[in-house]
C-alpha cells in the first residue's frame, strides 16, 4: 500500500476513534477543564497525531496508549465524584479574591493575578467599582464569579414582592418561510391564524426568515434583512386603556389576598369597590357619547 494512502486511512481512523473517545469523556471535558483533564486532552491529541503520521510497524501501540489515557481520565472523574478530598487535590478549590469590597492581595498573588487582570474580570461582569463587590471568587476552572452588595444588585420582582407568571421559551413557528404546523397546534393556533397575522402586517410567507411566539402569546417576526424589521400592529387607545385597567384591578386583588390582617383587607376591598364603580361610571358615560 502506498505511504500516502496508508496515512489517509490511519488519519481517518484516528479522527473516528478520537471522536468516540471524546464522547466517552463527556461534555465536561470540552466545556470546563480541570488540570488533569487539560493534560489528558493535550496527550490524547499528540498520540492521535502519532497514530496518523508515524509509518513504523508499531503504530497500533498508540491505540493502546489512547485507551489507557481515556480509562485513567474516566476513572479519575468517578473518583473525584466520590471523594471531596481527592476532588480538591485534583481540581483545586475556589479562591476568594474580593471580600466586603476589599481586594485580597495575598490571594491575588497566590493565583498570579495582577490588579489589571482582576479589573478586567470585573468589567466582564459589568462591575466597574471594586467597592460595590460583596464577594468575588476564582473557581477551579479559572473563571471569576462576582456577587454585588445588596444595594447595588438589580431590582427584581421578588424584591418588590411581585408575583409574576412562569416564563416559557419562545417557540419557533416559522423558519426560512416554512410554517411549523405541529408547534402552532401545540400553542393553540393554526396555519390560518398565522397567515392572518402576516396579512395584517402586509407580509407573505416568503418574506419571513423567522417567526416566534413568546409566553405572552405575542408573535415576533424577522425578515433577515437590515432595515426591514416588521412591526406589530399597534393596538387602539381603547384597547390599551382596557389592558391597563385590568392590570391595575388585578394588582389590587392580589394585594387584598396578601393582606396580613382584616384591617388591611378592608382597605383594599374599599379601594377595589371604588375603582370598579369609577370604571363602570366612565364606561356608561362613554357609551352615552
Amino acid at each position: 500500500m502506498p505511504s500516502w494512502l496508508e496515512i489517509v486511512i490511519r488519519t481517518l481512523a484516528a479522527i473516528v476513534i478520537l471522536f468516540a473517545l471524546t464522547k466517552a469523556l463527556g461534555k465536561r471535558q470540552i466545556s470546563q477543564l480541570s488540570l488533569f483533564e487539560y493534560i489528558t486532552g493535550i496527550s490524547i491529541g499528540n498520540i492521535a497525531a502519532y497514530v496518523s503520521l508515524d509509518l513504523d510497524n508499531l503504530w497500533y501501540l498508540g491505540m493502546v496508549s489512547l485507551a489507557v489515557w481515556v480509562s485513567v481520565s474516566v476513572a479519575m472523574e468517578f473518583v473525584t465524584m466520590k471523594s471531596k478530598r481527592i476532588r480538591d487535590f485534583v481540581d483545586g478549590k475556589g479562591t476568594v479574591l474580593i471580600k466586603d469590597g476589599q481586594m485580597l492581595k495575598k490571594n491575588l498573588h497566590k493565583e498570579r493575578l495582577t490588579i489589571d487582570e482582576m479589573l478586567e474580570q470585573l468589567r466582564k461582569k459589568d462591575v466597574y467599582r471594586v467597592a460595590d463587590v460583596e464577594f468575588a471568587v476564582m473557581e477551579s476552572s479559572g473563571e471569576v464569579n462576582v456577587l454585588l452588595k445588596k444595594e447595588y444588585q438589580p431590582i427584581t420582582p421578588d424584591l418588590l414582592g411581585w408575583k409574576v407568571a412562569h416564563e416559557r421559551e419562545a417557540q419557533t413557528v416559522m423558519m426560512d418561510g416554512d410554517i411549523q404546523d405541529e408547534i402552532l397546534e401545540q400553542l393553540g393556533h393554526d396555519r390560518q391564524w398565522l397567515l392572518h397575522e402576516l396579512k395584517k402586517r402586509n407580509l407573505q410567507e416568503k418574506d419571513i426568515f423567522l417567526a416566534q411566539i413568546d409566553s405572552n402569546d405575542e408573535l415576533f417576526l424577522q425578515t433577515g434583512e437590515e432595515g426591514k424589521q416588521p412591526t406589530s400592529p399597534s393596538s387602539k387607545p381603547r384597547e390599551r386603556v382596557a389592558m391597563l385597567v385590568e392590570q391595575f384591578e388585578a394588582e389590587l386583588l392580589r394585594l387584598e389576598r396578601l393582606s396580613q390582617n382584616e384591617s388591611d383587607r378592608r382597605v383594599y376591598q374599599t379601594a377595589i369597590d371604588r375603582f370598579q364603580t369609577s370604571v363602570k361610571t366612565l364606561s356608561d358615560q362613554a357609551l352615552k357619547r
